[in-house]
């Protein structure tokens, strides 16, 4: 029964555009922010530009791709297709489903270690019950996890909100002082802005994980890409927006020393409103997980389905409609990683993964637009996907420097 059973298509374009918002807004924005004005200062918001920009160039890539393609394991398809070429499309397939688990071992972490501040349990039981809990709603229902995550997603764009509401006396004082938004031609200015550059595009990850639910997505060929762009476009206004306000409500030294600034901004309306953004990071986190542990499971459903040795990841339970095995699987592996090993060091290679992935996208792209042609429902510029391949690898080699 349960291997001739399909996706069931539920997701409506409204859905799709919360569940993208709620996979790029996480909870590093709420700490990130104080490293970015550290680096740009008064420029932030033009570091904030940029950055959109450029994740713009690979967004386009994956909306094109993911209309001509709506499948589960978007990027191990669009390499087998573009390069012809099963084993590199494998290799892809698997570099993904590592990124979620570790991005999940890393949130489920980030959440125990919050929790325990709170309730001083031990680790293990909240990593525990944060992954078990995760596990029920990722199998309950693509509907019920689109649901939940569109709620938490609400909350959390709520909470940004709250910050630019009561910080908006914020907007008087940068109608006084626009001068200072406005950067000079100096060198050393510049290099400060393309570090805070360089930092934002790390807020702007999540996007890719859209195509990894196409099937499961109404009228895909036009839902996804549109849904794709409008959710970068959205996260840019509220990122743009909170930092104008962040800038002109704190010293900037006092912003960019702090490891939560956007708490510290909340704590002029005392304690409750401090908790309430302290638990929305929370939230946060959990959104962040759930999707990548959804994303995760697709991918290995996607590159299951042809195999004899991992088919049975690639069965959809009849009652559920999502592949319970991938999910256990996955939910597997993020708890040996949350339990054993260090995540500092795998987030980075993570982090490394994921630009790799970008620039492979965008020059599956290339290739696939060279021998195919015009797609009729979704068509980029010729030009736009190498944009978005020399971009990629342009992050890519700053992220290595930066590394080693």
């Amino acid at each position: 029964m349960e291997n001739e059973t399909e996706f069931k298509r539920v997701i409506s374009l409204p859905f799709l555009i919360f569940y993208g918002v709620g996979t790029i807004v996480g909870g590093g924005f709420y700490a990130l922010l104080g490293k970015v004005v550290g680096s740009a200062g008064y420029f932030t918001p033009i570091a904030f530009f940029l950055a959109t920009l450029i994740a713009l160039f690979s967004a386009l890539s994956y909306a094109e791709l993911s209309s001509r393609y709506p499948v589960s394991a978007g990027e191990a398809y669009y390499v087998k297709k573009a390069f012809s070429n099963e084993g590199l499309s494998y290799i892809v397939g698997w570099l993904v489903i590592f990124t979620g688990v570790v991005s999940t071992a890393t949130l489920t972490v980030a959440m125990a270690g919050f929790l325990e501040e709170l309730i001083p349990l031990t680790t293990f039981i909240y990593i525990f019950f944060i992954i078990v809990f995760m596990a029920l709603i990722a199998m309950w229902g693509i509907k019920e996890s689109v649901w939940f995550s569109t709620i938490i997603t609400i909350i959390e764009v709520g909470g940004l909100l709250f910050i630019v509401y009561i910080a908006s006396d914020s907007f008087e004082m940068m109608k006084e002082n626009a001068h200072l938004l406005l950067p000079s031609f100096s060198l050393e200015l510049w290099q400060g802005i393309f570090v805070g550059m360089f930092l934002v595009f790390y807020a702007f990850i999540g996007f890719e994980d859209m195509v990894n639910i196409a099937q499961e997505v109404k009228d895909v060929k036009r839902a996804l890409p549109i849904a794709i762009i409008t959710s970068i476009a959205m996260t840019f206004v509220i990122y743009l927006l909170v930092s104008m306000v962040a800038i002109f409500s704190m010293d900037l030294d006092v912003l960019a020393a702090s490891a939560s600034p956007l708490a510290e901004i909340a704590k002029r309306e005392g304690e409750f409103s401090y908790m309430a953004l302290w638990s929305i990071g929370i939230l946060a986190g959990l959104n962040g997980a759930l999707v990548q542990i959804i994303m995760a499971s697709r991918v290995l459903y996607g590159i299951s389905k042809n195999s004899e040795r991992t088919g049975v990841f690639a069965r959809i339970n009849a009652r559920t409609g999502t592949p319970i095995y991938a999910t256990l699987l996955v939910v597997f592996i993020v708890l040996l990683l949350a339990l054993s090993f260090d995540l500092v060091l795998l987030a980075k290679i993570t982090s490394t993964i994921i630009l790799v992935l970008f620039a492979v996208v965008n020059a599956s792209l290339i290739v696939i637009k060279k021998r195919e042609g015009r797609h009729k429902e979704f068509n980029l510029p010729s030009f736009l996907p190498y944009i978005g391949l020399f971009s990629s690898l342009a992050i890519l080699v700053v992220h290595l420097l930066m590394l080693f």
